[in-house]
């Protein structure tokens, strides 16, 4: 198969396979190699190799050339030539056709059946014997796209941090079964684009969709063994190719140009885009892994080995490691992440096991490492929204707090304070006074502001909200590991009956405590995410950790009972009321101070009995019962014109104890009224005027109160 074309020498920019117009240029960056092919496939059947050539010139370690008239939908592959000294951390292997990281996107999909490892199986030198046989049969090739799309006038919304609701999806598991979404698009990003998906998320009033993984994945053989797939995509094998299997035409490249009317889609409707990404480990595992792309082409670069340099380091629990401290390896990830904004038009990207990004050295954290300070100078990236996952499975990954501005945090601290309060542990309050009002102990120091703080009470990985209290242990029989994966301390509490029940005053409880939660969430400050389904009791019957369940398990119900309506209802009430509320949506932390000559001060906490509390009522054990009022004239920064932000003030009562709970409601001042707005004991009530006094709370509640009208005193 030697090469009968003209290969010009071309340039080592920008890399990957890119149509000009006139033909393709390919660049691939390896400094170990010693020689790169590359191998083109039929496209009738993408397992025949129809042509090769060499790539011949080589700058600065990168290989380069230029193919005349190569047009896009040509698929092709990599074959890199150099050492196999993997005790020297090198794995370069020809027989292994290799994706190219840079491949805008794939066709096929890994075939665990063909050699694609790098070393035979069943040698008893395992990977440090080089296996010599072909493996492009089992492997996906990259397409050579263009990137024409028209995209009209569409462009970055740029909502603000402080106005931003994030709705955490699954492209296949929001769309399967919605009756609204034509049959042929469900599971798709056209089904995510649809007319009915977007009327329910502008209706529930969310601002974000943040998808899980849609880079190019590769499912895991041992879940292919056991029937199972890599249904949320942490596996990723390409990070700038759509994955190709949400897209609703199989055809080479079909997924780029529906990802893209997708995101069109979306931004017309006012919705922004957030990808979750995985940049801290790929598909390619262990020592013991595949060679599929980044292994067979500069393994020591991109991966972080150990002094040996035969095994990894580990940090994520996947088995191996992206070096981010490697210039090279920095560059690819500023590359691809700029890619998806510039090319994608995505508004920003949720980084999975964010500590792996800013490990240096000898694999220590540090706030400061090369990519956070390539990526906050970047005058593309420094403007989107950037989200750590602050935490990795290493020697002090646990970084809550720990990430330099402007990136924001997944707040772990905040989950956990909330389920510990609502089910009634002892010893809350002061953390839950914290979590609800910002965060300041984790972000005011460093001057980060309160949106900084993510604030969530479930993610995809977890219990649903729904399972959060009907479950108190994890439920994870069908996912084959014998109940052995997933977390076991969920700070889950079932109402007092494990599973599903007919008993209508436990089923009263759950539903009661679902709105604690989400209320909970909706009246702190930072920036609120749920995932979805949860806004109308989606069930995952207490698997906590369904990442293989490709099925009805793991797929949103759309047929809605009269009390998911109910919950759905209460959950858009509460999203709207929130964005009408400017002192829930505070850019700096409070002071418990009059601000502005105000009647209120910002912030204050009170007993139920309406005594301002003080720093020994913080210290009791057994305080489950607590209030606190906003001031809305009370709000220290300046709209976008400098004028003064003046709104409503906020009495939330919160009742965590078992019992009904007598709150005083305070007086206010000449023509001032409190007006309850939800009252979680009864979805029902609302907008109502209350009369000073007391407030009978019940068992396990929340109300909120908006001042209404005149002047006011304070309590």
């Amino acid at each position: 198969m030697s090469g009968k074309r003209e290969i010009w020498p071309g340039k080592p920019w920008p890399r990957g396979a890119t149509f000009d117009g006139s033909g393709t240029n390919f660049a691939v960056y390896s400094q170990v190699a010693t020689r790169v092919e590359v191998c083109l496939f039929d496209k009738a059947d993408p397992t025949k190799e129809i042509e090769r050539f060499d790539l011949p010139v080589s700058t600065e370690f990168v290989w380069h050339g230029y193919v005349p008239d190569l047009e896009p939908g040509t698929l092709y592959g990599l074959r890199v030539h150099g050492p196999y000294e993997p005790e020297k951390g090198h794995r370069c292997n020809p027989h292994k056709l290799l994706v190219d990281p840079y491949a805008k996107a794939l066709y096929g999909e890994v075939d665990w059946k063909q050699p694609v490892f790098g070393y035979p199986l069943e040698h008893p030198k395992k990977d440090l014997m080089r296996d010599e046989r072909d493996s492009a049969a089992g492997m996906p090739k990259g397409v050579v796209v263009s990137d024409f799309f028209d995209w009209g006038n569409d462009r970055r919304l740029d909502i603000p941090w402080r106005k931003t609701v994030i709705y955490e999806a699954h492209v296949r598991g929001l769309t399967m079964k919605h009756p609204g979404v034509p049959e042929h698009q469900r599971g798709t990003y056209a089904g995510l684009g649809s007319p009915a998906i977007i009327e329910h998320l502008q209706k529930l009033g969310v601002t974000a969709v943040e998808l899980l993984p849609v880079h190019e994945f590769a499912d895991d053989s041992f879940l292919n063994d056991k029937g199972l797939s890599n249904f949320w995509g942490y596996s990723t094998l390409n990070y700038f190719s759509p994955e190709q299997r949400y897209a609703s035409r199989k055809t080479p490249g079909g997924a780029v140009a529906e990802f893209k009317s997708m995101v069109k889609s979306l931004h017309a409707a006012g919705i922004e885009v957030i990808l979750d990404v995985v940049y801290n480990h790929t598909c390619e595992g262990n020592h013991l892994g595949p060679t599929l792309s980044f292994k067979g082409i500069d393994n020591a670069s991109y991966y972080w080995t150990m002094p040996e340099a035969r095994h990894y380091l580990d940090f994520t629990g996947c088995g191996n490691s992206i070096n981010t401290s490697n210039p090279q390896t920095a560059r690819f990830v500023v590359d691809s992440l700029r890619y998806w904004v510039e090319e994608m038009h995505v508004d920003g990207f949720r980084f999975d096991l964010a500590t792996v990004l800013g490990r240096v050295g000898k694999g220590g954290y540090d706030p400061n490492a090369p990519i956070f300070q390539i990526i906050n100078q970047d005058p593309v990236l420094s403007r989107v929204k950037l989200i750590a996952e602050p935490w990795d499975v290493g020697l002090g990954g646990y970084q809550v707090g720990g990430f330099p501005s402007p990136w924001h945090e997944w707040n772990g601290k905040y989950r956990d304070a909330l389920r510990k309060y609502w089910k009634g542990d002892e010893n809350q309050a002061s953390e839950v006074g914290y979590r609800l009002t910002g965060s300041a102990d984790l972000f005011a120091a460093a001057r980060r502001r309160p949106q900084a703080s993510i604030n969530f009470v479930t993610a995809h990985d977890g219990f649903t909200l729904h399972d959060l209290v009907t479950y108190s242990s994890k439920h994870n029989e069908a996912n084959g590991e014998h109940n052995r994966d997933g977390a076991d301390d969920n700070q889950a509490w079932n109402c007092g009956v494990e599973g599903e029940t007919d008993d209508k005053a436990i089923i009263s409880l759950r539903e009661r405590q679902k709105r604690n939660l989400l209320a909970s969430l909706f009246m702190s400050n930072g920036v609120p995410m749920i995932v979805a389904g949860d806004e109308m009791g989606r069930t995952q019957k207490g698997n906590n950790n369904a990442y293989c369940q490709d099925n009805e398990l793991s797929w949103v119900d759309w047929n809605l009972d009269p009390t998911r309506q109910d919950m759905l209802a209460f959950t858009r009430k509460l999203i709207h009321f929130r964005h009408g509320q400017p002192v829930l949506q505070r850019r700096r932390f409070f002071q418990g101070e009059h601000l502005w000559n105000s009647e209120h001060k910002d912030l204050a906490w009170y007993r139920p009995d309406g005594t301002e509390m003080g720093p020994e009522d913080w210290q009791k054990p057994f305080v489950r019962s607590l209030a606190y009022l906003l001031g809305g004239d009370a709000i220290p920064t300046p709209d976008e014109r400098g004028q003064r932000v003046s709104g409503d003030s906020l009495l939330v009562l919160l009742n965590a104890h078992h019992d009904t709970v007598p709150f005083k409601v305070p007086p206010l001042g000449e023509g001032g009224v409190w007006v309850l707005e939800l009252y979680t004991a009864d979805d029902k009530r609302g907008d109502e005027e209350i009369k000073p006094g007391s407030f009978e709370m019940a068992g396990r509640s929340l109300a909120v109160f908006r001042k209404s009208g005149g002047s006011s005193s304070s309590l």
